[in-house]
């Protein structure tokens, strides 16, 4: 009976130090949404190019209206922000759920490390879009988003990194097929997304 209890009062320290140096609350419902809103804004955008008469796989040879380029560019910044709000209520919940504080020590620690590639990746893109090099943003976008999340994996759980690392060899290949950034985004920012929160919210919701 003491070993038992033994074992349970370790399983607890371990539990609390644990919570103090890792942000935890992530949800894995925060992905599931992200990857839908990424999806639905990604057949929006090629609807779009449909409405338009251009054809996505020669995106590099497209010439873009200014007009066009404001669409785009607002259906971009209206995926982020439902991707945000939602991971933003289901970590809520979560945290809520667990007892947990949202907003510590470690979630600054977290969100800085992973706003810091963030930042610098969304400010090559505007770059980019600015020298109308529309064809490297989506692997652009892959890569550095990818490199956030493998910088913030120390403080958080060990799983993200392996979704980081998956975005950035997609990046990387879609480097070598330019033409078809519209698919690679949807697969990164999409799929991935849904597969990774399924895992992670069968593993620890």
């Amino acid at each position: 009976m003491e070993s038992k209890n033994y074992q349970e009062e370790l399983a607890h320290i371990r539990r609390l130090m644990e919570r103090s140096s890792i942000f935890i609350s992530l949800s894995g419902l925060s992905g599931v949404v992200a990857g839908i809103v990424a999806l639905l804004g990604s057949a929006y955008v090629y609807f779009v190019f449909q409405r338009e008469g251009l054809d996505y796989l020669n995106v590099a040879r497209n010439i873009y209206e200014p007009e066009l380029a404001q669409e785009l560019f607002f259906v971009a910044l209206l995926v982020l922000i439902f991707a945000i709000a939602g991971g933003y209520f289901f970590t809520a919940r979560k945290s809520k759920q667990e007892n947990l504080k949202i907003w510590d020590s470690v979630t600054k620690r977290f969100l800085f490390s992973f706003a810091v590639p963030l930042v610098a990746g969304g400010l090559f893109c505007l770059a980019l879009w600015f020298h109308q090099n529309f064809s490297l943003i989506p692997p652009v976008m892959l890569i550095f988003y990818g490199l956030a999340l493998i910088n913030a994996e120390r403080y958080t759980l060990s799983d993200i990194k392996y979704l980081g690392i998956c975005e950035v060899i997609l990046g990387i290949i879609c480097l070598f097929f330019l033409g078809w950034g519209l698919i690679f985004w949807t697969i990164g920012f999409g799929f991935l997304h849904i597969f990774y929160g399924i895992w992670m919210y069968r593993k620890y919701d």
